[in-house]
């Protein structure tokens, strides 16, 4: 990858992403039998993710650094929310429930809303030295 700040944005989704799965797991009380069934999860969200995301422009560093462009990943989970569902349900052979997609939609977009308005903020406070430093892009 040739821009580290694309990195730093793809390596927090990424994280963003596994955390959300692991809160799943841990709120149904299975994190500690769940083992590489969360991966049943996790692959289909960030694969949705990594196929809608970049079309909304969340992957733009321009955008990226502007709180008012916050709503493009949010915006974007929401809408690959249900192929990610989709790709779950594929996975497994098990049906989609819609209320599944509704809640990983819903807390997967707040938590990147959240992890985005981390790196803006980050942005904003020490830009001057991260466009001095290595992150610059």
């Amino acid at each position: 990858m040739r821009n580290p700040r694309l990195l730093v944005l793809l390596a927090g989704d990424v994280i963003t992403l596994a955390v959300v799965t692991l809160v799943g797991f841990a709120s149904h009380n299975e994190l500690g039998s769940a083992g590489a069934r969360m991966l049943t999860t996790f692959i289909p969200l960030l694969a949705a993710w990594l196929l809608v995301a970049p079309h909304l422009g969340a992957f733009d560093l321009q955008r990226s650094t502007e709180f008012r462009q916050l709503w493009r990943p949010f915006w974007a989970m929401v809408l690959a929310a249900p192929l990610a569902g989709w790709m779950r349900g594929a996975w497994l052979n098990a049906p989609i429930l819609p209320v599944f997609v509704v809640i990983l939609g819903g807390i997967s977009a707040l938590a990147l809303f959240v992890w985005r308005l981390i790196y803006c903020w980050a942005l904003s406070r020490w830009g001057g030295f991260i466009r001095g430093s290595a992150l610059h892009g």
